[in-house]
């Protein structure tokens, strides 16, 4: 997969010719062009200059994408369309002051203009030349579009413009020869009307690439959390370097309310970090030795010495900013609709525009009358809203989705996520931890609980067994004592045994148990009972008793079953497919209430179910394993828990960050809510351009409604500003599942001018803590950034007032 920059794009039409252009060659396998980044994803083993080529022939331009990104895009497109309009309209005062101004309400003008009705007429000229050639790109692009074949947006907004500049010109002629007539062709100019759509759609576009820009904001959100500096450990010395310094191997500091510089391990220190950047949790998560920590996470307690293993391009965070972009570029299914009717929207509204000057004219109206419905044909009819109403909707919903914690690897799996009707999920490490925990402790025969687990702890500690870790862990958080062990012994299947205080002791399953202890009375039914629970009892005993049980299982996840209850509210049936014994996976259902469970089943077998169920219904798998890989790969979308293997994720379309079912949820939420505004959006283009071009055309003009040409042109804008700004409702949708949920409920971040020491973190640090429901409060000199977590809504105005009281200046809150 390759992605291109290609510029010259006005409409859905463009991006359409493109596609269509790039497809043709033959060693393309897909193309997808993106109307609202500019960019092109190519799929096949066509050259670089081959595929640049097409896109040339077609009338546009391309180059291979670089290090450039959708914000500076946006930016760059921003600032020029910001200059035309107000170059533009500052011409365009004087051009409306001399034509309606003087012409239709007696504005006073210069007495020897008002003598000269060709003079007059001639500086309407020249005026809107001036705003011709200040617009000349619609003129260019609309022009190229026709020379090439491919008519597009601009080409009509280039028509009516020019029709309008053109009539009026040929009266100018006409007040030459008839110079007794001169008033009379000089109120029938429409100079005003060929500059005024220029102006109007150009501010359609200024704020439609304002909204645009917003649909960017997570991503924006997420680059500026990337740290500029790291201290790094050089011969023994701290070193702070640009982060660009920083190389695989380094060893680097991370001090409390620093960003972490690079995706590494710690090897000394132990503390909280908050990975809510990349995750979305604002949770705490523990590190210790050989914990992983994450690219612009923060340290929130402790000193960390960390050893880097991804720097640059290749860290957590920027994979993610990439993953985004790589979705926002491609194209949803949905979106061939829109495609197809904008290859042939163009020339059918051309076609009409000419067709509706001629019937006017056949009828008995002016020329002038008749060119202005032709004219307001061209000006009212809008490509744009189709074009815009699909990829402005999957780029502010897979943003919502990377800023908490789900990532969409395309457009495709964002659509078709939301019609997911059946949801197969893996039970080892989806449903439950995919970790062995202690669930019972039952000390027999006297012995104390302390006692007992000291025993386990103490023989198991020197045991290589999933099992053992569960009971060394857990004693280990319990502070139990470890015992000094002798004569230790691995028996594969049975168990373990040491001598530990000169008495033998032994650990394992019943059946080895009983083999040495003869007093075992109710063990074996305590022993089913637990079995039958989907526990593992492991029992200790001495030489001639049994001390206790500890059994251990694979427990749920905290989440599990509020999010299979949430998944059936959404109308969503659920199977759990698991390689686990029937008595296990029906121990587990019964905590969290699957629709279904299919138990015992070998990798294959868990992808031939899914293949099977794609036969009637829509369906999704979720899992973390290997084994899910095949399932993932048949459901129509594959969901990969973000901490599973990397098989996994790179079998799944959908990436949930945190290992947490109920962002499962959320992502079909916030598909189900994309997929809603995509409709309404495509509604809205359709319905627009079917009511308003027969209006333009002139049908109700018998009941006196004519639209004149530049009502037409500001429609066309706000046509396309309207289907922006639906798509940012997105950022409305609620996607916290929790039920339990009392953390933060409004996140800021601030850019914060002035801050240069640690000193300076400190009293901001200090300041902010003290408004009323902040819980955590987060601040970085070296980038200049503060993020607060509060119980209740903040003001800006008050954030602002106490940073300023501590004597630095607020640039941003997001």
């Amino acid at each position: 997969m390759r992605k291109f920059k290609v510029t010259g794009m006005s409409c859905s039409a463009c991006s359409s010719r493109v596609e269509k252009a790039v497809s043709k060659l033959s060693n393309v396998e897909s193309c997808s062009v993106n109307l609202i980044t500019n960019s092109m994803i190519v799929i096949g083993t066509a050259t670089d200059d081959e595929i640049i080529s097409a896109v040339v022939k077609a009338g546009y331009n391309a180059s291979v994408n670089g290090k450039e990104t959708n914000k500076d895009n946006f930016k760059k497109e921003i600032s020029s369309v910001k200059n035309r309009l107000i170059y533009s309209l500052g011409v365009l005062i004087v051009l409306m002051y001399i034509s309606m101004g003087y012409t239709m309400f007696k504005f006073p003008l210069p007495a020897y203009l008002e003598k000269s009705p060709v003079f007059i007429a001639l500086i309407q000229m020249a005026l809107c030349i001036v705003v011709i050639i200040i617009n000349k790109k619609f003129y260019i692009s609309g022009f190229k579009g026709v020379i090439k074949g491919s008519p597009n947006m601009d080409t009509l907004v280039a028509l009516g413009s020019l029709a309008s500049f053109l009539y009026s010109t040929f009266n100018i002629v006409m007040m030459f020869l008839n110079k007794e007539n001169a008033n009379n062709y000089l109120h029938d100019m429409y100079f005003e009307s060929s500059a005024m759509i220029l102006v109007l759609i150009t501010l359609g576009k200024l704020l439609e690439s304002y909204s645009k820009g917003k649909t960017t904001d997570a991503l924006k959100s997420l680059s500026k959390l990337a740290p500029k500096m790291a201290t790094v450990l050089k011969d023994g010395k701290e070193v702070v370097l640009p982060i660009e310094s920083l190389k695989v191997g380094d060893i680097f500091i991370v001090r409390p309310g620093e960003y972490v510089p690079a995706d590494g391990s710690v090897i000394d220190g132990i503390s909280e970090v908050n990975e809510s950047a990349l995750t979305g949790e604002s949770v705490f998560i523990e590190k210790t030795i050989n914990s992983k920590v994450y690219s612009a996470t923060i340290n929130q307690s402790g000193i960390l010495k960390c050893r880097a293993e991804k720097v640059g391009e290749d860290t957590t965070l920027s994979q993610i900013i990439k993953l985004v972009q790589d979705a926002q570029s491609s194209k949803a299914p949905i979106s061939k609709i829109a495609d197809r009717v904008s290859g042939i929207f163009v020339p059918i509204v051309i076609a009409l525009a000419v067709l509706t000057s001629i019937i006017w004219l056949l009828i008995g109206e002016s020329f002038g009358f008749s060119l202005s419905r032709g004219v307001s044909v061209l000006v009212i009819s809008c490509p744009c809203a189709l074009g815009l109403a699909t990829p402005v909707a999957i780029m502010v919903g897979s943003g919502v989705g990377a800023k908490n914690g789900i990532l969409f690897k395309s457009a495709t799996a964002l659509e078709n996520l939301g019609k997911v009707k059946v949801v197969g999920l893996d039970k080892t490490g989806t449903i439950t931890l995919g970790k062995p925990k202690i669930t019972d402790i039952m000390p027999l025969n006297d012995i104390s609980e302390e006692k007992l687990l000291s025993f386990a702890y103490s023989l198991e500690y020197s045991s290589e067994h999933p099992l053992a870790k569960a009971i060394v862990e857990y004693c280990i958080d319990k502070s139990i004592a470890k015992k000094e062990v002798a004569h230790f012994q691995n028996l594969a299947g049975k168990g373990i045994s040491g001598v530990i205080e000169n008495q033998t002791i032994y650990g394992g399953n019943l059946k080895y148990i009983t083999s040495i202890v003869k007093e075992t009375e109710n063990l074996s039914s305590v022993c089913n009972e637990l079995s039958s629970k989907g526990k593992t009892p492991l029992i200790f005993a001495s030489d001639n008793k049994v001390l206790g049980i500890i059994a251990v299982a694979d427990t749920l996840k905290e989440d599990s079953k509020n999010a299979i209850s949430l998944l059936k509210e959404l109308g969503i049936y659920t199977i759990m497919l698991t390689g686990d014994n029937e008595k296990t996976a029906n121990s587990i259902n019964s905590q969290v209430g699957v629709d279904k469970v299919v138990s015992g089943i070998l990798p294959n077998e868990k992808g031939e179910i899914i293949k099977e169920l794609k036969n009637s219904s829509f369906v999704a798998m979720v899992g973390d394993g290997i084994n899910d890989a095949i399932a993932l790969t048949n459901a129509d979308v594959g969901v990969a828990i973000g901490r599973g293997t990397d098989i996994a994720i790179d079998s799944a379309e959908v990436v949930l960050v945190n290992n947490s079912l109920q962002d499962l949820v959320s992502a079909i939420r916030l598909s189900r809510k994309t997929l809603k505004t995509i409709h309404q959006n495509l509604f809205w283009a359709f319905f627009y351009n079917v009511i308003c071009i027969p209006i333009a055309m002139g049908v109700l003009a018998g009941v006196g409604i004519v639209l004149n040409p530049m009502i037409g042109a500001a429609a066309m804008s706000v046509s396309s500003l309207f289907v922006v700004l639906n798509a940012l409702r997105i950022n409305r949708v609620k996607l916290n599942n929790k039920q339990n949920n009392k953390e933060s409920s409004m996140n800021k971040l601030i850019k914060i001018q002035g801050m240069m020491c640690p000193h300076c973190e400190a009293r901001v640090q200090k300041v902010l803590e003290g408004l009323n429901g902040v819980i955590n409060v987060f601040v970085n000199h070296e980038v200049g950034y503060a993020k607060i977590e509060s119980s209740e809504e903040i003001s800006n105005e008050v954030i602002i007032n106490v940073i300023e009281q501590a004597g630095y200046k607020v640039l941003e809150i997001e």
